[in-house]
């Protein structure tokens, strides 16, 4: 299940083995907190032990299986946690499968993983575990959590301003946490949270920075990009950071423009979504195939210059500035 369904899930009842996976930390460790919570845990240094997983390999993973089946003291439940955990298939088999198929009643076993170093999701699969996606989430998915958030907050928020949100944060879960909670702190109780809202009060991540900076560029807006550079600049950005995501930007361009393939097929080639790669075509067929190939070009010799030192890396900059708007 996805981490959204968690909370759902618990209402109908706790599973004795969780796989707590992805990269997202904050709905990782918010996972932890809703089952630990679930578990109604009151004595936690008898009852919530947490174990590396670097520490269990091989034969060593008996001893966690054995802790598993310690009973509670003084609760009614006991949760032990492996972290970035990732036994292999036979260490799997040989020691967790038959636990995961006769658990111990009282006992609620959380492995919690960053990473999908291992076949974890798919050992999940054999039987026994309860497997919580915690990977970065898509903007409609982050959208709609946004909302219950701000419910809980007594906020109202507006659609629009809830996607703008998620991309001001970069789709950084516990920032848009943090941003809720201090707009709920600014309109009040029973606020409203629109789009101007979130312009004024919530900072914009370096990631749509970026990506204001390259669409200005795509539409030849200097004056808007004038000033975002500046903001960039003024604020630690660097110029080879800029460069690089200005080549990166007519990169993709090149690369979607020369796609042969379906919107859907070329996205997915890509790692982008399909509006995505429909939006790259018209700005490439509006600027011109022959203009975008020679500018990424372009800028891909001033980037290869500047590194080699045959330029400054704000003279490479500059004449990046100059090829896209003035050449």
């Amino acid at each position: 299940m996805k981490f959204v369904q968690l909370a759902k899930s618990l209402k109908e009842g706790l599973s004795p083995v969780y796989l707590i996976e992805g990269e997202e930390t904050y709905f990782r460790d918010s996972a932890v907190d809703m089952i630990r919570r679930a578990c109604g845990i009151g004595n936690p240094m008898l009852n919530d032990a947490r174990y590396e997983g670097d520490a269990f390999k091989g034969e060593a993973i008996a001893s966690l299986v054995r802790a598993l089946g310690t009973l509670p003291f003084l609760d009614e439940r006991r949760l032990v946690r492996a972290c970035e955990f990732y036994p292999t298939e036979k260490e799997w088999d040989t020691y967790l499968k038959d636990y995961c198929a006769r658990p111990c009643p009282s006992t609620v076993f959380l492995i919690v993983n960053s990473a999908k170093k291992a076949n974890a999701a798919q050992l999940s699969r054999k039987g026994g575990v309860t497997f919580v996606d915690c990977s970065r989430e898509d903007e409609e998915t982050l959208s709609r959590w946004l909302f219950g958030v701000a419910r809980k907050r007594g906020l109202q928020m507006d659609a629009d301003a809830a996607q703008l949100l998620v991309r001001y944060c970069a789709q950084d879960a516990a920032r848009m946490r943090f941003e809720t909670e201090k707009l709920a702190y600014v309109l009040g109780e029973n606020g409203r949270v629109t789009r101007a809202a979130v312009e004024e009060y919530v900072a914009k991540d370096v990631e749509y920075k970026i990506y204001e900076l390259t669409q200005a560029a795509s539409r030849r807006n200097y004056a808007q990009f004038a000033e975002i550079l500046s903001d960039m600049l003024g604020k630690g950005s660097d110029e080879y950071a800029v460069l690089a995501a200005l080549i990166a930007h007519f990169r993709t361009l090149t690369e979607t423009g020369l796609s042969g393939k379906s919107d859907a097929e070329t996205a997915k080639l890509l790692g982008s979504k399909p509006y995505a790669v429909q939006k790259n075509r018209e700005t490439y067929a509006r600027l011109g195939a022959a203009r975008v190939q020679a500018m990424y070009e372009k800028l891909y010799a001033l980037s290869s210059g500047a590194k080699s030192g045959i330029y400054g890396k704000t003279g490479a900059l500059f004449s990046a500035i100059a090829e896209i708007f003035f050449a």
